[in-house]
């Protein structure tokens, strides 16, 4: 909206001739820029001279401020020292059969019989393979930083519910928090409260705060007004009425927050191994992969992935509503008895240890150390197949990532594609992208004209080589046309400080590869999306494994990746859609299934043909549920940028990683704001 004497008046989008001249221009001056390249590298390389030292100012700040306060972080992180230790005393105290028990009542409490025997298969695997204490110290940060995070989360949504002027500031500080990199604020972590379990603790507790707040808020919200004057009817003061009526009628949805937040606690676990140092189960995983053990990898992420499941369904289904209430098991299951249940199991512990030390002991980590058998055959299969995963690397490799990174004009080289690119065949890419130009005008109009002339500008040049002023004021037009000056202003000045700050070469790498991960995804995923939702064996196939997906913590994505494929882009490539596939699955799954039957059957009676019905009617009513997919496989791939950067990418979250190593704040705070940005 723009104001003009006061009046606000809506945004007026380019007129189609203003369209048409400016993107016209905008793709002359990158036809020139590449032109004149050669004689003018600033336009592709952003020159060092304008470049603004910003993390070495924030590291000037940052040795100044951090030695005040820092005795005050370090005494917080002392008091936490004290439970933290507590708690893992506590957990590894406690038998695995009383701890089993404890956890199959509230399974059958939460989710009936099924959840319960989930839980018997899932806690019996981790004693089998010899994980049980290091599960137990996972699970231990878990139940510390949860209500660490729920607690706040609460407070920050109560917050932003009471005091409306508050709410887009909050709801900002919430989007940086859950785009910005974990690792870019562990480095202030880790100056404010030093090395140990306790930063892990914290870095947990605050990446699993946003969507507590979120889901605060929401629930408030959408409590009902008649619900809130019977209360004040009724003679409720303004504490009972928040309490006793607004509390009880949000609570499913602040308990799907609850759940949330669990879950990113979780997720945290091998990223809070980096820098907690103790013996849970993400340290595990983390020492297994740099000894290239996959067996043990794999054995090791199942364990994060069961608890991950686990703790989800569990946690879900105390927040699930259920029209037709609770199963005659989960009725039966009282608060009263389950607390029953779990005192007996505690005085039986409490016996055992006292009487019978001996008994209930750990099984051997037989299954652990006989691993190594799965690390030769793995190491064997690597070995005798290496011609098929050197061969598929290098079709992606040669094919899509060198073109998309360096452009054809870079990959077109005697060493890499076997000839050099002459000027003839120069003049015969411009023509048939010319041609493909226009008959998409004729058929579509001249806004795919317009893209399709760009994106053969963008394959010729390439990410890295892409003229910077093209890329800023492409961006700032498009960002215009969507949404007003604006948005416009924020894309060209995010643009801008990325460059400014000297990591233009890192974001071309990140942009090439969550572009060409986002492309895969949206075409694979919604190829089963489509399929899952006109097939009930195909949906009931994938849902166990999308939920493994969205639930196994994203470093375990690398494993599999890092066995077959090595280091590398392609390996990045990988973890990154395994990770962000999902969203387009169920998104386009979700959309077809609800659009409306009788449109449908209106567009059969009229006699179109199954493919018609799907992309004329079911596609364009399902498209804003789609879109959501789409933004979500984009956000899911950013995500996974920090993390694939350990396998050898060199894109901001390679360095969000070197400066993760080198406690160098200043750069991890403003890779990570410029990853923020790009989210």
């Amino acid at each position: 909206m723009s104001t003009v004497s006061g009046i606000q008046q809506p945004i007026r989008p380019l007129t189609v001739e203003a369209g048409f001249a400016a993107w016209g221009a905008l793709i002359a001056l990158t036809f020139a820029c590449i032109v004149l390249q050669h004689s003018l590298p600033w336009v592709v390389t952003f020159p060092t001279a304008w470049q603004v030292p910003i993390a070495a100012g924030i590291n000037v700040v940052s040795d100044a401020v951090v030695p005040v306060i820092q005795p005050l972080f370090r005494s917080i992180s002392a008091l936490l020292d004290v439970p933290m230790r507590g708690m893992q005393a506590c957990l590894s105290w406690l038998p695995w059969p009383a701890t089993m028990a404890i956890v199959v009542v509230l399974s059958l409490k939460s989710g009936g019989y099924r959840l319960a025997l989930l839980s018997v298969i899932a806690l019996g695997y981790m004693v089998i393979a010899g994980y049980w204490p290091q599960s137990m110290n996972t699970l231990s940060l878990v139940l510390l930083s949860v209500p660490i995070a729920v607690g706040l989360g609460f407070a920050l949504g109560l917050l932003g519910y009471r005091f409306p002027r508050f709410r887009p500031g909050l709801l900002a500080f919430l989007d940086l928090m859950q785009t910005v990199p974990a690792f870019a604020y562990l480095i202030p972590l880790l100056l404010l409260f030093g090395f140990g379990p306790v930063v892990g603790l914290i870095a947990s507790a605050i990446y699993a705060t946003p969507p507590m707040v979120r889901n605060t808020m929401l629930g408030l919200d959408r409590v009902p007004s008649d619900i809130s004057e019977a209360g004040l009817m009724s003679g409720c003061t303004r504490r009972q009425q928040f309490w006793h009526v607004e509390v009880p009628t949000a609570l499913p949805q602040i308990l799907v927050g609850f759940n949330q937040s669990t879950m990113a606690a979780l997720s945290m676990v091998i990223v809070a191994a980096i820098i907690g140092g103790f013996e849970d189960i993400g340290w595990e995983v983390l020492s297994s992969m740099r000894k290239a053990e996959f067996g043990q990898s794999i054995l090791s992420g199942l364990v994060i992935a069961l608890l991950a499941i686990l703790i989800d369904r569990l946690t879900l289904g105390f927040a699930k509503e259920r029209p037709n209430g609770p199963t005659p098991i989960m009725a039966w299951m009282s608060w009263r008895r389950l607390a029953g249940i779990v005192v007996v199991a505690l005085v039986a512990a409490a016996a055992q240890r006292l009487f019978l030390p001996d008994a209930w002991a750990l099984p051997s980590t037989a299954l652990r150390e006989q691993v190594g058998i799965v690390n030769v055959a793995l190491t064997s299969v690597v070995r005798d197949y290496a011609w098929f995963f050197n061969g598929a690397r290098n079709v992606v490799l040669y094919s899509l990532l060198l073109p998309l990174r360096m452009g054809i004009v870079g990959a077109a080289t005697p060493a890499l594609w076997g000839f050099a690119l002459t000027p003839p065949m120069v003049a015969v890419y411009v023509a048939l992208w010319l041609a493909i130009a226009g008959l998409a005008m004729k058929a579509y109009g001249w806004q795919l004209a317009v893209a399709t002339c760009m994106a053969g500008l963008l394959l010729f040049q390439g990410f890295a080589g892409f003229p910077w002023p093209a890329l800023i004021l492409g961006f700032g037009l498009l960002a215009y046309r969507l949404a007003g000056i604006g948005l416009a202003c924020f894309a060209m000045l995010g643009f801008g400080f990325i460059l400014v700050s000297g990591l233009s070469a890192p974001l071309g790498q990140s942009m090439y590869l969550t572009m060409l991960a986002v492309i895969l995804c949206l075409m694979i995923g919604g190829l089963l999306g489509v399929w899952a939702a006109h097939s009930e064996r195909v949906s009931k196939i994938l849902r166990p494994i999308c939920d493994g997906l969205q639930t196994v913590p994203q470093f375990v994505f690398l494993i599999p990746a890092l066995m077959f494929f090595k280091v590398g882009e392609f390996t990045a490539l990988i973890a990154i859609m395994l990770y962000a596939i999902v969203p387009p699955i169920r998104y386009v799954e979700h959309g077809l299934r609800n659009v409306r039957p009788d449109v449908v059957e209106a567009v059969q009676q009229m006699g179109a043909t199954p493919t018609q019905v799907l992309m004329q009617a079911k596609f364009p009513l399902a498209l804003p549920v789609i879109m959501l997919g789409i933004n979500q496989t984009i956000m899911a791939a950013l995500s996974m940028l920090a993390i694939a950067a350990l396998v050898g990418t060199r894109d901001l979250g390679q360095q969000v990683y070197i400066a993760l190593g080198k406690a160098d704040a200043g750069l991890g705070i403003v890779a990570g704001l410029s990853i923020a940005f790009l989210a």
